[in-house]
């Protein structure tokens, strides 16, 4: 059973990012949206964290909020950009949904 998690809060700002890596199981996938996408920028205090969940979850990021914060091009290796239909698509195809807030 595969779930979404969702993330949404800086994670210089909040737990609420490392709360969802101690909690995300292997197979998993996590979204990043909206302040949450700081976290996807290579060479951060945080990567290391998302580095190590990526051995064995998903990681994705909404590319219209990394765009919209100028961090386009600075996401670590290996983070997938989604758009808004691709957001979609992950609710779907994945089991459950978690928010983290």
């Amino acid at each position: 059973m595969s779930m979404l998690h969702i993330v949404n809060k800086s994670p210089f700002e909040r737990v609420a990012f490392e709360s969802c890596l101690a909690h995300a199981k292997a197979g998993d996938s996590i979204l990043m949206i909206e302040d949450a996408v700081v976290g996807a920028v290579d060479g951060s205090s945080f990567s290391a964290k998302v580095k190590a969940a990526m051995a064995d979850k998903t990681v994705y990021v909404l590319g219209a909020d990394l765009a919209a914060r100028g961090l386009e091009g600075k996401a670590i290796d290996g983070i997938v950009s989604v758009d808004y239909a691709g957001f979609v698509d992950l609710t779907v195809n994945n089991d459950t949904t978690q928010s983290w807030l």
